[in-house]
């Protein structure tokens, strides 16, 4: 059974950054597809970020160029740096894995980091 565990998130003054972890735990890591995604309240969950088996990489549009997405398979880890960060950043951010075997696809996600950016 996969599970992802989000750690890193905080409160950070505008302008500041963050790194938020997700260590996944199961098996065949290398070959998912990790994102972040992050909800604020009264809002959609929206992408934030992903990061493909063979390292492809895309940001929402949002967030290009401020942050950045990394994984490290030998540790089943996944991260995004967050630089110059805005107060809607704010927002739960999770992490989401997803597979396809097969014909199907399973998905997985954490239960989320907050991250709080004040003016």
């Amino acid at each position: 059974q996969v599970q992802l565990v989000e750690s890193g998130g905080g409160l950070v003054q505008a302008g500041g950054s963050l790194r938020l972890s997700c260590r996944f735990s199961g098996s065949a890591f290398s070959a998912y597809t990790m994102a972040w995604y992050r909800q604020a309240p009264g809002k959609q969950r929206e992408l934030v970020a992903q990061i493909t088996s063979g390292g492809s990489i895309d940001y929402g549009d949002s967030v290009t160029g401020r942050f950045a997405i990394s994984r490290d398979n030998a540790n089943k880890m996944v991260y995004l740096q967050m630089n110059d960060l805005k107060p809607e950043d704010t927002a739960m951010y999770y992490c989401k894995g997803r597979v396809l075997r097969f014909t199907t696809e399973r998905t997985y996600w954490g239960q989320g980091t907050q991250v709080t950016v004040s003016s």
